[in-house]
């Protein structure tokens, strides 16, 4: 058992928003088939989740991996004391997760002009006029709904983008009733003092969690300085699975097994077995018939 090395100024405990079956998923060329997604979400509730986001109801022409969201959400065996959200695009998305018992929803807006018309089709304000019914009839049948802002940092065709630019994003979503802001760095350009800078502009961590991509080996560097301004809620993908299908130089999320490594060793409480979530990516990896990215699982998987 290793003995933890507590550093001041973090949290004593940190909850992973697991991400993995839908954005981790997502951006996989070959279809995952519906059972492997289910065995998926399955060992990531007994490696201790208690936040797992299981899919999207999204258009199954832009993402077809998550065509079979209906079709997982019937068949999911569900544990108590685990929430499920699922991502809903607009008011149709809406309609299907009520449809089928959702309790949890996740919306997703741009903080930058280019990509809320790539990825949305909308402009940097008009995306509200989607936004507002949605999280409106979510919440008149007592739907808790968190948002994403994607392209925190910088994004590809505007390169760094203004802080007060997402910082107005940011708190037009919340001031529509979000229980939570996760602030994402899509293309994985940040770096720990404009993560620390974001933070303080939005006033302190209220509310507010952080979803870092890999991209340039900053991920754990920049949760370290969310964690120190005070933040509680880290989005990680079991295994480092995923990207984002609308930004090309977009690579994979933070690996769960990498962030709960870290995390441990600083004393920091997470709830989740180590081992279980390593022998999870082990086997997911053989279902997508590649090898895990995590650091972490590349030195704790059983060598051949």
């Amino acid at each position: 058992m290793r003995v933890p090395y507590p550093m001041d100024g973090l949290p004593g405990r940190v909850t992973v928003y697991e991400v993995g079956p839908r954005d981790g998923l997502q951006n996989e060329a070959a279809v995952v088939p519906v059972e492997v997604k289910a065995e998926f979400i399955a060992r990531l509730a007994d490696a201790g989740h208690r936040v797992i986001e299981a899919t999207s109801f999204v258009h199954p022409k832009w993402v077809p991996q998550l065509a079979d969201a209906g079709e997982l959400l019937s068949g999911l065996d569900r544990v108590e004391g685990v929430r499920y959200p699922v991502l809903v695009p607009n008011e149709r998305g809406l309609d299907r997760a009520l449809e089928h018992g959702v309790e949890e929803i996740a919306i997703f807006g741009s903080a930058t002009e280019t990509f809320a018309r790539r990825n949305l089709n909308r402009t940097l304000d008009s995306q509200f006029d989607m936004f507002e019914p949605v999280v409106a009839r979510a919440l008149a049948h007592g739907l808790r709904v968190r948002a994403y802002v994607s392209m925190c940092f910088g994004d590809p065709w505007e390169g760094q983008t203004p802080i007060e630019q997402v910082v107005r994003v940011g708190r037009r979503l919340l001031d529509l009733g979000c229980y939570e802001l996760s602030l994402g760095d899509t293309v994985g350009v940040g770096t720990p003092g404009h993560v620390e800078a974001l933070i303080g502009a939005f006033g302190g961590p209220e509310r507010l969690a952080v979803h870092f991509h890999d991209t340039y080996g900053q991920a754990l560097a920049n949760t370290m300085a969310a964690l120190r301004a005070g933040v509680t809620v880290v989005d990680a993908s079991t295994g480092g699975i995923g990207g984002c299908p609308y930004a090309e130089s977009a690579t994979g999320n933070l690996a769960t097994e990498d962030l709960v490594w870290m995390l441990e060793g600083l004393g920091v409480q997470t709830g989740l077995d180590l081992d279980k979530l390593v022998s999870t990516s082990t086997w997911l990896a053989g279902r997508l018939g590649r090898p895990s990215p995590s650091r972490v699982v590349q030195a704790l998987s059983p060598k051949e």
